[in-house]
């Protein structure tokens, strides 16, 4: 087993928010398991799993860029603008202003923020670790109703397929933040 990535930059996933998207796929994963009818029509994220569909697993580099294909609503505005706010949190400019100001009150702040990154990036890992296991899960579960749902219709296996191309790259990117081999 590896290392957990710690360097945000160097993390697929570098906040609670964006394992949204993880949490989305294994809702729907989910859905797809416990109504045997359903397809990418009934979907509550269509878009997306067209999208992996289209593209496949060895299209895309990770799971953020196959969850955002097609994905409407993910603007340059809303990603800058995450960006913006996770850049604040690990001392932006916000931070360095205050010390301009108020450098003693700027040096508890700044041992707040510390003590606030630490606790965040604790509920970060121990998230990423939950939802890997349960991705696996879904994911398994997933690739015996592709098998057992062999003769089910084409929207029906396409369905399937796509959340199972979601899922693998869902478990590549949770295993390459979490260290697991």
């Amino acid at each position: 087993m590896g290392d957990y990535v710690k360097k945000k930059k160097d993390m697929v996933f570098q906040s609670v928010d964006a394992l949204q998207q993880v949490v989305n796929v294994v809702n729907e994963a989910a859905a797809a398991l416990n109504d045997s009818k359903r397809t990418i029509k009934e979907s509550a994220i269509p878009e997306v799993l067209a999208g992996a569909l289209g593209a496949g697993i060895g299209g895309v580099g990770s799971f953020a860029a196959l969850y955002g294909l097609g994905v409407v609503g993910l603007s340059a505005a809303g990603i800058t603008s995450g960006l913006a706010t996770a850049g604040a949190i690990v001392g932006g400019g916000m931070v360095a202003g205050v010390f301009v100001l108020a450098a003693p009150i700027a040096a508890l702040a700044a041992g707040g923020v510390g003590i606030a990154s630490h606790l965040k990036s604790k509920q970060l890992r121990q998230e990423k670790e939950r939802l890997y296991k349960e991705v696996l899960v879904r994911h398994e579960a997933i690739i015996k109703a592709l098998k057992s749902e062999a003769d089910a219709t084409k929207e029906r296996l396409d369905y399937l397929q796509s959340l199972n191309i979601l899922l693998q790259q869902a478990v590549k990117d949770l295993s390459h933040d979490l260290g697991v081999a």
